[in-house]
Order: structure tokens, then C-alpha cells, then sequence
């Protein structure tokens, strides 16, 4: 049997090299967007 219970350390590296800036970038821009336009809308500058 094999032993399951370490997390995969590897496969998460090899997951954020596929990613590259990229999709850094990608998510960083959507998660501010997420924060920044409720705070437009709040203030009125988007009906």
C-alpha cells in the first residue's frame, strides 16, 4: 500500500511552474477586482 498522508510537495511545485506569471498575475488582478469593485459600487461610482 502506499503511504498517502504527506502532502504532495512536488506535485504543487510542478503546479505553480505550469502556472508561471502568468497566471500570477491572472489571479492577482481578479482577486483585487474582487475587492475594488463592490468598494466602486458602495460608493456610488457604479449603478
Amino acid at each position: 500500500m502506499e503511504n498517502n498522508n504527506q502532502p504532495p510537495k512536488k506535485d504543487f511545485r510542478a503546479w505553480l511552474k505550469r502556472l508561471g506569471w502568468a497566471g500570477f498575475f491572472f489571479f492577482l488582478i481578479k482577486g483585487l477586482l474582487w475587492l475594488i469593485v463592490p468598494y466602486l459600487i458602495a460608493k456610488g461610482i457604479f449603478k
